[in-house]
This record gives structure tokens, C-alpha cells and sequence, in this order.
């Protein structure tokens, strides 16, 4: 006899059971709540779209690290979504005249990345994107930030929980032209930039001195000890002048740190000058959030595109946003012990009852169950029952307190029925069935 086959899921995808759904649903309906909140509106596009979309943002070494596919007898390849900045580029660029300015959309959904899985990285993930386009100010990059953190608050994280920390891309580039690094020099300097969480202090500070670069100053790279004020002096807080010329970025940063302070969200920012993004495409601010201790990878990033929508046929459009991952946000929530317990977590995704009907186990109540949960239900009453054969008061009252349901309605007779509310225990005296509804809430 053959052996029967034993499937798992995928490397790097995950299995949601009742309880991961729920954990899953408490973290998009946050990212919903925080979108609105701040006056995004909700997008969304396809999961695959055609390769080229992708290449022509990143180029051909993308491919690599994409799931992409050709149909059989088909002259077009397609990839699964990596992330959203090409979709929503080339949504903007098709209806760029008929939308407001500015335009602020948001979405959450499934992306792709084909990669080695590891800790706070999969195959497959959710990710919230949330961007603003056609506003080129400092008040639309704050705006971002400030729709960030207030996720970030709203989940019970703090300033000392995590660091947002930003930078200027256009800053830092013409900072290190004036102090001596050719241009065409920048971009290896921006790729070690990007790569130094994942080297040794010590191998940083040998790649960073070929650049020029001291070792004090290697220590501001890798540790980002700038803080962000609003006085003529920002950003301020390196270990000495000489370090970095900080003052050289007030322009660009003094005018966002007002807006984040106008915000109230300042007190969460530093200025490093080690977030370079490893997207070529920013033009501006970028940022990421990443927990106090290091620990983790980061929980969001994003910065200022400026040019992204043209490559896809829109106009000249000025745009800010950025993308959060489930992943490393649920691993900083548990370490914080800042998600709800699992009966909390059923309750949030709408899984908890209220109301669990029975009967008194005669022929003529029992006859009356399922009319009953009909009834409850078309008044919008998320109402179980039991599928078990026993018809014994006490274990079916058990099975209604393990469901956490609010209410146990009790069918005595083929017209009465008594209503127990398990969260004080009080029980009424027998009452008509069509009255039921109403002292359930329905």
C-alpha cells in the first residue's frame, strides 16, 4: 500500500490558525485605524504584476530575489509583489490630473519576497504602506512620521520602546562633496552605510576609514548619537564638533524638526547619519524605526521619492512614504508583552460570542435551538451552539464559559427560555423566546 503523502507549507510562509488569524487581524485593523485617523484612504492593486514594473524602478538585479513567473505559450512574465511604491506609482500616473493634491492613500495586504528566511523576515508577509503625494514640504514628510508613531503609540510602544531616525539623503550626499568624497564615490559609501547592521563594529570602522572617515567618526555612523531639536542649533548632540559638522544639515532637518515638534512626535526622532535607505530612488528624508535595544531588524522605513511617479509615464510629482511589516512588529509587540492574550486576541478579530444557546435536553426545547439562533443571528448577534450529542446543562454551560460567550440563553420549554449572563452570573426567570433578543442586546 503507498505511503500517504505528508505536505507542509512553503519555506518562509506561515499557517494561520484561528488564533494567528486573530493576532494577524489585530495588527491590519491597527494599521487601518492609524490610516484613518491621519485622512488616508484606502488603495490597493494587484498581487502579481508584469516584471518590467519592478526593473524599471530597481533594475535587473531585483529578479533575483523575486517570485516571478512565466505562463505557459506566454510572451510576458510577471512577479509576485515585493512591495507596493511600483503599484502605487503606476496607479497615480494613470489618473494624476483627476486626483487631489495632495493625495493620500494607504494599504495592507500580502507581499513576496524570495529570500533566506529568518528571523523577522519571510517569503511571504504582510506589509502597510502609506504615502503622500503631490506636497514637496517638511509638513508632509512630519505627516508620515507622525502617521507612524501614532500606530506605534496606539499599541502601547513609547519613545523609549523605539527610535524613528532620520536623515537627508540629498544632505548627506552634498555634505560628503564638500568634504572631499567624489560623487561617483557615494554610492559604495551608501551601500556600507546601509549594510553596517550586519558587520562587526570593528570590520565598519576598517571599510568606513578608506572613505576618509576617522574612527570617532565611524562611532557616530554606527551609533547614531544625533538628536534631533528646534533651535539654530539641530541637529545637536554629537560627541564633539569636530566629529561631523552637523550644522551643515540644519537647513534640511531644522525646518522637518519643527513640524515634528507641531506634531508632538519630535521627542520620538533622532538624526543618524548611518540611515541611507538601500532603495536608490530617495531623494530626501528617510527614515526607519527600530526598537531601543537593537535587537530587532527594522520595524518600518521609508523616506521622500521625488521622481518615482515619472518613471511610470505621471507627471512631476513629490511623494513621501513608507512600509511596516508584520513580521518584525508582532516579534516587538510580544518582547514588550504588548499583544493581547489569546482570548483578547479572538475577542478583537470578532471572535467572541454573544450568546451561546442550549436547551434544558426535552424534546420540545431542544426543537427550539436552531429557530432561536436563527433569530439571534438576523439581528446581527454572533450566536453559537454546540455540535456535541450531550445535552447535559452543566457541560454545555462549560463549553459556553471556554468560548468566553456574554450570554447563555437556556431553552426550557417549546416557549420560554432563561438568559444567564456569564460575566456576573445573574439569571432570569423564564421568558418568552421572541424576548430573548432584547435582553441580549439584539
Amino acid at each position: 500500500m503507498p505511503e500517504t503523502p505528508s505536505f507542509q507549507s512553503p519555506t518562509g510562509t506561515r499557517d494561520f490558525y484561528p488564533v494567528e488569524a486573530a493576532r494577524r487581524r489585530f495588527i491590519t485593523e491597527a494599521w487601518r485605524r492609524a490610516s484613518i485617523l491621519h485622512g488616508f484612504e484606502e488603495v490597493d492593486g494587484p498581487i502579481f504584476e508584469h516584471l518590467e514594473l519592478y526593473t524599471v524602478k530597481s533594475g535587473e538585479e531585483i529578479v533575483a530575489d523575486l517570485f516571478s513567473f512565466t505562463r505557459k505559450g506566454a510572451e510576458k512574465t510577471y512577479a509576485l509583489r515585493p512591495e507596493f511604491t511600483p503599484t502605487l506609482a503606476r496607479l497615480y500616473a494613470t489618473k494624476a490630473n483627476s486626483l487631489p493634491k495632495p493625495t493620500k492613500w494607504f494599504t495592507a495586504g500580502p507581499f513576496f519576497r524570495a529570500e533566506r528566511p529568518q528571523r523577522g523576515r519571510l517569503r511571504e508577509f504582510l506589509q502597510w504602506n502609506v504615502d503622500l503625494l503631490g506636497d514637496a514640504s517638511p509638513a508632509a514628510d512630519a505627516e508620515i512620521i507622525a502617521t507612524c508613531v501614532s500606530l506605534l503609540r496606539g499599541l502601547g510602544l513609547t519613545a523609549q520602546d523605539v527610535r524613528v531616525k532620520i536623515n537627508h539623503r540629498k544632505a548627506l550626499a552634498e555634505w560628503l562633496t564638500q568634504r572631499g568624497l567624489p560623487i561617483d564615490r557615494q554610492p559604495a559609501l551608501l551601500k556600507l552605510l546601509d549594510n553596517k547592521g550586519k558587520m562587526p563594529p570593528a570590520e565598519f570602522a576598517k571599510e568606513i576609514a578608506a572613505f576618509g572617515f576617522a574612527p570617532e567618526q565611524a562611532e557616530v555612523f554606527q551609533k547614531g548619537l544625533i538628536r534631533v531639536t528646534i533651535d539654530e542649533r539641530t541637529p545637536t548632540g554629537a560627541p564633539a564638533d569636530t566629529v561631523v559638522d552637523v550644522t551643515y544639515f540644519s537647513e534640511a532637518i531644522t525646518p522637518l524638526a519643527r513640524e515634528l515638534a507641531a506634531a508632538g512626535v519630535l521627542d520620538w526622532v533622532d538624526f543618524d547619519l548611518s540611515i541611507v535607505r538601500g532603495l536608490a530612488y530617495y531623494t530626501g528624508m528617510v527614515f526607519e524605526v527600530h526598537e531601543a535595544s537593537g535587537a530587532e531588524r527594522a520595524i518600518a522605513g521609508g523616506g521622500r521619492y521625488d521622481n518615482l511617479v515619472e518613471l511610470f509615464g505621471g507627471p512631476p510629482t513629490p511623494a513621501v512614504g513608507f512600509g511596516m511589516g508584520d513580521v518584525v512588529l508582532a516579534l516587538v509587540l510580544q518582547d514588550r508583552k504588548l499583544m493581547p492574550e489569546d482570548p483578547k486576541l479572538m475577542e478583537v478579530a470578532g471572535q467572541r460570542p454573544d450568546v451561546f444557546v442550549l436547551s434544558n435536553g426535552t424534546p420540545e426545547a431542544e426543537a427550539q435551538v436552531k429557530p432561536l439562533v436563527g433569530l439571534l443571528r438576523a439581528r446581527n448577534l454572533h450566536t453559537r451552539h454546540t455540535y456535541r450529542q450531550t445535552r447535559n446543562v452543566g457541560k454545555l454551560l462549560e463549553e459556553a464559559v471556554k468560548l468566553r460567550a456574554r450570554f447563555a440563553v437556556i431553552v426550557e420549554t417549546g416557549t420560554t427560555a432563561t438568559v444567564k449572563s456569564l460575566e456576573t452570573g445573574q439569571q432570569t426567570p423564564p421568558v418568552p423566546i421572541p424576548d430573548v433578543a432584547k435582553l441580549v442586546g439584539g
